[in-house]
């Protein structure tokens, strides 16, 4: 079996239990941010699978675009990322 070589570890274990790897990311050309996709790649960043730097760069964020899905995660959860709820969560 071969693994691609990769930056940074393979897999994080979250609060929860669950193991998030390096494929649980979104492909780098998504164009369509689901509330799903944008959470992963908070978490991503949030426990160390990719750099804030890398997922910028990656899929072709602001820094403040990105800012903006932390703070919304952190302080009304994951409903706060859907593009339905944006009136009631800023």
């Amino acid at each position: 079996m071969y693994l691609k070589k990769v930056d940074g570890p393979r897999a994080v274990t979250l609060p929860d239990g669950r193991v998030m790897s390096q494929a649980d990311l979104p492909p780098a050309n998504t164009t369509r941010w689901v509330a799903s996709r944008k959470l992963a790649v908070v978490r991503g960043v949030l426990y160390g699978l990719i750099s804030q730097d890398e997922a910028c760069r990656r899929y072709g964020l602001s820094d403040d675009e990105f800012q903006e899905w932390v703070r919304a995660v952190s302080l009304h959860g994951e409903d706060a990322l859907k593009a339905t709820a944006l009136q009631l969560y800023r």
